[in-house]
Formats: C-alpha cells, sequence, structure tokens
C-alpha cells in the first residue's frame, strides 16, 4: 500500500529526514515511535504530500504521491490531481480540526458532498452509520464545541471514513485528549485495526502498539533505527537508541 524510497527532507539546510526506506502493506497496521523531533509526524505529513519531499519518492497503491514521471523526472501534480490522491488517504490530526460552525452530521459530510459528489441524503445515510459506528450516532445534530475531546476526535474519525480511504494516517491523535478520553479513541481505531484497516499511526501510547501493531517502527534522526513485531522491539530491541527511548517512556509513563 505504501512504498517509501530514499526519502529525504529538509528544511533550508536542516535535514529531518534522511534517506528513509518503508514499505506498509494492505491491511497492515504500523505504528511510528520515537522520541519528539525524530521525525515520525514530518515522514506521515510526506505520505499525503502536505510536505513535499526533498529526494526520494513515496508511493501509495502503486501511484507516485504529489508526482508523475515525466522523461526519467519527477513532476509535480496540479492541486486537483493531488486533490484525487488525497481523497484516497485519510488523516487524523492531534488536533480535531472540525468546522465549529457546522453540527456534527455536517462535518462528516462536507468532504463527500464536495469533493466526491455524493448525493447528499446518501451522504448523510452513511455519516449517521459512520457516527453509530464510533458511538456517536445521538450527536449527529450537536455542534464540536458541545463534545469533549474524546468525543471530537471519534467525529474526525467518522469524517476521515466518510472518504472510504484506502489507508488511514493518524498523528497522535490522543495526544490533545484528557487520559480518560484516551480509552474511547483508541477502542475505535482497535475496531478498525480489526476490520483491516491499513493504518500508519504516530503514537506515544506504548500499550496500543504493542497490542495493535503488526510492525512497529522506532525513528531517530530522521532514519528508522529498528522495526518488527512488537513484541520483539518492545521486549527485545537489538539498537541502543532503541532501548533508550523505551526507557524514556517507562521513567515518564
Amino acid at each position: 500500500m505504501v512504498v517509501a524510497r530514499d526519502v529525504w527532507k529538509s528544511y533550508g539546510s536542516a535535514p529531518v529526514l534522511r534517506g528513509l526506506d518503508l514499505d506498509v502493506h494492505a491491511g497492515e497496521v504500523v505504528c511510528l515511535l520515537g522520541s519528539s523531533g525524530s521525525g515520525k509526524t514530518t515522514f506521515l505529513r510526506c505520505i499525503n504530500h502536505l510536505e513535499t519531499i526533498t529526494a526520494g519518492r513515496i508511493s501509495v497503491a502503486g501511484e507516485i504521491v504529489g508526482h508523475r514521471e515525466h522523461r526519467g523526472r519527477l513532476v509535480e501534480l496540479s492541486a486537483k490531481e493531488i486533490a484525487r490522491q488525497r481523497a484516497g488517504m485519510a488523516m487524523v490530526f492531534q488536533q480535531f480540526n472540525l468546522f465549529p460552525h457546522r453540527t456534527v452530521l455536517q462535518n462528516v459530510v462536507e468532504a463527500p458532498v464536495l469533493v466526491k459528489r455524493e448525493p447528499r441524503a446518501q451522504a448523510e445515510e452513511r455519516a449517521i452509520d459512520l457516527l453509530r459506528r464510533v458511538g456517536l450516532e445521538g450527536k449527529a445534530r450537536q455542534y464540536p464545541g458541545q463534545l469533549s475531546g474524546g468525543q471530537q476526535q471519534r467525529v474526525a474519525i467518522a469524517r476521515a471514513l466518510a472518504m472510504r480511504p484506502r489507508l488511514m494516517l493518524f498523528d497522535e491523535p490522543t495526544s490533545a485528549l484528557d487520559p480518560e478520553l484516551v480509552g474511547e479513541v483508541l477502542a475505535v481505531m482497535r475496531d478498525l485495526a480489526r476490520e483491516g484497516m491499513t493504518m500508519v499511526v504516530v503514537t506515544h501510547e506504548m500499550a496500543f502498539a504493542r497490542e495493535v501493531a503488526d510492525r512497529v517502527v522506532v525513528m531517530d534522526g530522521g532514519v528508522i533505527v529498528e522495526q518488527g513485531p512488537p513484541a520483539a522491539v518492545f521486549d527485545d530491541p537489538r539498537h541502543e537508541r532503541t532501548r533508550a527511548f523505551l526507557r524514556h517512556v517507562a521513567r515518564t509513563a
């Protein structure tokens, strides 16, 4: 589903990603771990071209993200073509980014109607089904400001699902939540994983990564230092950077 090859990303003269290679298979849940500044979120944003890579290439479902090949060179796509690509991969952010002046139902319906040109009645019917799926059917007529943070994030997930994505990207989806609200969001993500959704998740929730991920990827300094099944990485890490990161997480938990 995702193929990243020799991906570099720099801001000015400062490299954030340094020749990163990663494959994510269809139906796989991959959790990106690492300390702040390791490049996790930057890489996630490069997958859907919210950030433009400096070198290398990323493909999703066999299509080069943000570019096409022309006479042996990569040429950036038009804004319309990039929007079409993004429609197939949904991103859930740390902040919920809901429209505060629109109801929960309107937030979920907006993109399918405007981007995919779905009939409004059809989009609303599906939106109600999705809100039921995340446990919020009864909140359809409320506004985001009337919901808890956990409820708003679940609306954001329903909104992402409304586009029928092949790939879901999660950027620390629980980091802005009070601790007692984290569980309700992770429960929805567990359900998605069980249903076979391809997911790339930047998270500091180690228990979630251990339970749900097919593979965890530890980043440091813009490179992947270790990856493998959760039990192997958590219980028998091979790289000193991984061991240092896990010790730090254990101290601050």
